[in-house]
């Protein structure tokens, strides 16, 4: 088997996982040229098979070794090509890295970010919570960056086209964070800063604390639940934490405006994949801010029709 073949088997492989699995991402992927949509592709794989580590069932020890061989598998990318019959999402994103020269480290930090995951990390301040996004989305947009056509390279740069990438994949977690929220809960995990969820009466003062999360956790799994909210000291916590997610909702979107001032230094494909991409996230937060309600019992989705929708007006440059 020629390393052709090898190459474009992993390909195609890895454009099966996004298809499959990448429900709003791929709707803006299949837009771009050939080459930059299997590109995309293979870092959509990586990435996910990244985030299975960190949201699976295996022991901690287990998961940070598997993200340790991942990390030393990048390592090795930048000296050496995959050999025949190699890892093929490793062998995609080699080839993917020869074309378009993609950010060295940039998945590295998507690593990092889903060790925190592991680790169980919780966040004080929204500034901390900013980093944990730049390090497992702001990253992925920025190796995006790299595989999209720009108009103009000197004006990409000269308009800070790599901070507004990473802007508007922190404005994609921040949306994720709101959607996921019932399911983060349940797992014991709390992405939103203490010190908001102590604003909003959710947690006392003085709790921040890995064992303040904890019970933060145990709240908001509460409020999340079937039938919360049925009795009068219920209500009340639910109407807070309706508020805290409209609160969140407005500063996702602060960073969607700032973001999506990337697309016009794109070529037309490269922005109308942004514009889907972001389009989808931002329907899908208007609906999150308008019903808090609903988003906090069951995980809020636009049907296929919808996204459909958004991407051919992004392609035909249209309001997304």
């Amino acid at each position: 088997m020629s390393a052709e073949t090898d190459i474009a088997g992993a390909y195609a492989y890895c454009e099966a996982v996004t298809r499959k699995q990448a429900a709003n991402f791929f709707y803006g992927i299949r837009l771009l040229p050939r080459e930059r949509r299997r590109a995309m592709c293979a870092v959509y794989a990586f990435a996910r098979r990244v985030d299975d580590i960190g949201d699976g069932t295996l022991p901690h020890e287990e998961k940070l070794r598997r993200l340790d061989a991942e990390a030393e598998a990048l390592r090795t990318l930048e000296t050496a090509s995959p050999g025949p019959g190699s890892d093929q999402v490793m062998t995609a994103l080699a080839d993917a890295d020869r074309r378009f020269s993609l950010p060295a480290g940039a998945l590295g930090e998507l690593i990092e970010g889903v060790r925190m995951d592991v680790d169980g990390i919780s966040y004080e301040r929204f500034e901390e919570l900013v980093l944990y996004c730049r390090r497992v989305a702001g990253a992925i947009g920025r190796v995006c960056l790299a595989i999209f056509g720009v108009c103009d390279r000197e004006s990409a740069d000269r308009h800070g086209a790599v901070g507004l990438a990473d802007d508007l994949g922190v404005a994609l977690q921040l949306t994720n964070i709101l959607r996921d929220l019932r399911e983060d809960a349940q797992n014991g995990r709390v992405y939103l800063p203490a010190e908001d969820l102590r604003r909003f009466g959710l947690i006392g003062e003085g709790e921040g604390s890995q064992a303040g999360v904890a019970g933060a956790a145990a709240v908001l799994a509460d409020l999340t639940s079937a039938g919360a909210g049925s009795n009068g000291r219920e209500h009340g916590q639910s109407q807070r934490l309706y508020e805290l997610m409209r609160f969140e909702a407005e500063r996702a979107r602060e960073w969607f405006d700032r973001g999506l001032a990337l697309v016009p230094l794109l070529d037309r494909r490269s922005a109308a994949c942004v514009l889907a991409m972001a389009g989808i996230y931002r329907r899908l937060l208007d609906r999150i801010e308008a019903h808090p309600e609903r988003a906090a019992h069951r995980r809020m989705s636009l049907p296929a029709h919808e996204k459909a929708l958004v991407a051919a007006r992004s392609m035909l440059g249209g309001r997304t």
